[in-house]
């Protein structure tokens, strides 16, 4: 998890029970329960559409049991089953948290890349995020530093920076 959230506009859905909907709705999040999920009917087109629209999802505890009896492995396959969220929690913390983490996905390729920041950070800010995320990448591999040949950090029009 960074420090500050990276993307800003990164749109969460909470599935949940009414309890959660009601705060979802007044904290102004989309929501859904589990009778507009059952609408769904495991329809592989409306639950492709359903991840494609947002980017990640929040689920009681109640109802995430259901989600893959519900949406068949939709979810799953697009890698947004939902993160779970109980009662004793608030939910803007729980939102922040999903949007401050990001998930570093080794496959067998060589290349990654995720966003660390966003252009209203300041330099500190996106220097603590920036070492974090390489910190926590190189502890995820077999033989840390020896595994990496160079990192390079990019802005979206600028040219890469190397930075090892």
């Amino acid at each position: 998890m960074l420090h500050k959230v990276p993307r800003p506009k990164f749109s969460i859905c909470i599935l949940g029970d009414q309890q959660h909907c009601d705060e979802a709705q007044d904290l102004g999040f989309p929501c859904m329960n589990a009778d507009s999920l059952k609408k769904l009917n495991k329809n592989k087109k409306l639950v492709k559409k359903l991840a494609k629209k947002y980017d990640a999802f929040l689920a009681s505890d109640s109802l995430i049991k259901q989600i893959p009896k519900l949406l068949g492995p939709g979810l799953n396959k697009a890698g947004k089953f939902p993160t779970l969220v109980s009662h004793q929690e608030p939910l803007t913390n729980k939102v922040e948290e999903v949007k401050a983490t990001i998930k570093f996905q080794m496959k067998k390729v060589l290349c990654l890349a995720v966003a660390v920041g966003h252009i209203e950070l300041t330099d500190d800010e996106l220097v603590a995020n920036i070492s974090l995320a390489i910190n926590f990448l190189v502890s995820l591999l077999k033989k840390n530093w020896q595994n990496v040949r160079s990192l390079y950090i990019k802005s979206t029009m600028g040219k890469p920076q190397r930075l090892y």
